[in-house]
C-alpha cells in the first residue's frame, strides 16, 4: 500500500539534476540538495491531493441533484480510491519496539473484530440468560458456566460474520471505513481468510463439545445468514437487497439472539421445559424493532461507497434524512410500547424501572436526533454509534420486565 502511495506522486524530472554542477559544488551539498528538492514536490503534491479527496468524498459532489451518481464517481473511485484508505508517512519509520508491535497487532485485530457488535453480542446473551432465572438457587456454577460458554462461542462467530463482511467489501471500506484494518492495508487478504476460518471452526468446535442444541443450531443459523449477507457468490451477497439485508440483521439480533440463547439456559443448563414468557415475548418483540433500525441505520454514514459500488440500500434508494427520520420513528413506537408493558406491569419496582427507563431514553433519543448534522459524516457515525449504546442500554432493562 505504502508503495502506490508513494508510486502516485510526481518524480522530480532530470533539469533538477542540471541546477547543480560538479564543478561548482561540492559532493555533499550536491547530496544535500538534490534530498530537499525530491521530496519538496512529493509533499506539495501530497497536500494537494489529500485536499482533493477531501473535495471528492463530500456527499454533494458524488450525489446530483437528483440523487444519481454525477461522472465525479469514476475519477473518485480510479484517483482517489488508495488515498482514502491511506495515512502513511513519506519518510521511512524507525524500528519499533517489541511492544509497539503488539500494541499495533492489538489495535489491529481490536478495530477488526468491529467491538461495538461484540459488546451488543456479549450483553444480549447475559440479559436473555437472566430472564431463565426464576429464583436466587438458580445462580449456580452450572449456570455462570452455561452463560459463560455461550457468551464465548457467539463471540467467535461474531467475528467470523464481521470479518467475512470486510473481507467481501475491501474496496467498499477503503471509501466508507478507511480505518478497518483489510482497507488500510495492515491486514492482507490472506491474513483475513485466516483469522475468519479460524474463528468459525472454534465456534463450531465450541458449541460441539457443550452438547446444548439451541446454542449449536443458533451458531448454524448465524453462520448461513452471515455467509449468504456478504459472500460475493451467485444467489448470494444479499446485503446488495435492502429487504433481504434487513431480513438477515433481523433475524439474527431480534429472534435468534433471544430466543435460542434463552432455550439454551432455559432446556440445557436448567433441564426445563421450553415456555415463551412474558419477558422473552418483550424482548423478541422490542428487538425486533431495534433490529430494523440498526440494519438500516448502518448504511447511512455508508452512502458513498454503497453508491459506487451498486449496493441498493435504503439510504441509497431513499436518501439519508427520510431513513434516519424513519429509524428514530420506530424506535419511539418500541419506547411507547415498552412504556405500555412496564406500565401494566404487577410488580412495582419493575413498573417504574422499565417505565421511567424507558422514557428516559426516548427523550435522550428524541433530542439528540435534533442535533444531528447532515452535511457532516462524522456526526452521522457518532450518532449510529449512540444507537448502539442505546441497543446497550436496554438489555440492562430487559432482565427487569415481570
Amino acid at each position: 500500500m505504502e508503495s502506490l502511495l508513494i508510486g502516485s506522486f510526481q518524480r522530480p524530472s532530470f533539469p533538477v539534476v542540471a541546477e547543480f554542477s560538479p564543478l561548482k559544488t561540492s559532493s555533499h551539498a550536491i547530496v544535500r540538495a538534490l534530498k530537499c528538492k525530491a521530496w519538496k514536490r512529493p509533499e506539495k503534491h501530497y497536500s494537494t491531493s489529500m485536499k482533493l479527496q477531501r473535495q471528492y468524498m463530500t456527499q454533494d459532489h458524488v450525489r446530483g441533484n437528483d440523487g444519481s451518481i454525477i461522472a465525479a464517481d469514476k475519477k473518485l473511485k480510479e484517483r482517489f480510491l488508495v488515498h482514502a484508505s491511506s495515512e502513511h508517512p513519506l519518510e521511512s519509520q524507525p524500528s519499533k519496539s517489541p511492544w509497539n508491535s503488539v500494541h499495533d497487532a492489538v489495535d489491529a485485530f481490536y478495530r477488526f473484530s468491529r467491538p461495538h457488535t461484540i459488546i451488543g453480542t456479549a450483553l444480549s446473551i447475559i440479559s436473555v440468560s437472566l430472564l431463565a432465572v426464576e429464583k436466587f438457587s438458580d445462580f449456580s456454577p452450572l449456570f455462570f458456566i452455561g452463560t459463560l460458554e455461550a457468551i464465548v462461542a457467539a463471540l467467535f462467530m461474531n467475528i467470523y460474520i464481521v470479518g467475512l463482511n470486510q473481507l467481501s467489501d475491501i474496496e467498499i471500506d477503503k471509501v466508507n471505513k478507511p480505518y478497518l484494518p483489510l482497507a488500510s492495508g495492515e491486514y492482507s487478504t490472506q491474513t483475513g481468510v485466516i483469522i475468519v476460518s479460524s474463528f468459525a471452526i472454534l465456534s463450531f468446535w465450541l458449541g460441539w463439545i457443550v452438547g446444548s442444541w439451541p446454542l449449536f443450531w443458533a451458531l448454524s443459523i448465524s453462520f448461513v445468514l452471515g455467509t449468504s449477507y456478504s459472500l460475493n457468490l451467485p444467489l448470494l451477497r444479499w446485503k446488495r437487497f435492502a429487504v433481504v439485508a434487513a431480513l438477515c440483521i433481523f433475524a439474527v439480533r431480534a429472534v435468534i439472539v433471544q430466543i435460542a440463547f434463552y432455550l439454551h439456559i432455559q432446556t440445557y443448563v436448567y433441564r426445563r421445559p421450553a415456555v415463551l414468557s412474558r419477558p422473552l415475548i418483550f424482548a423478541t418483540a422490542f428487538m425486533s424493532f431495534f433490529s430494523v433500525v440498526i440494519a438500516l441505520f448502518k448504511d447511512i454514514p455508508d452512502i458513498v461507497g454503497d453508491k459506487i459500488f451498486g449496493i441498493q440500500s435504503f439510504t441509497v434508494r431513499l436518501g439519508q434524512e427520510r431513513v434516519f427520520w424513519i429509524c428514530i420513528a420506530l424506535l419511539e413506537m418500541a419506547y411507547l410500547v415498552a412504556i405500555v408493558v412496564g406500565a401494566t406491569s404487577s410488580n412495582i419496582w419493575s413498573k417504574y424501572f422499565t417505565v421511567l427507563g424507558h422514557a428516559a431514553m426516548a427523550l435522550l433519543l428524541w433530542t439528540r436526533a435534533k442535533s444531528v448534522d447532515f452535511s457532516r459524516k462524522a456526526a452521522i457515525t457518532s450518532f449510529y454509534m449512540f444507537i448502539w449504546k442505546l441497543f446497550y442500554a436496554e438489555y440492562l432493562l430487559i432482565p427487569l420486565v415481570r
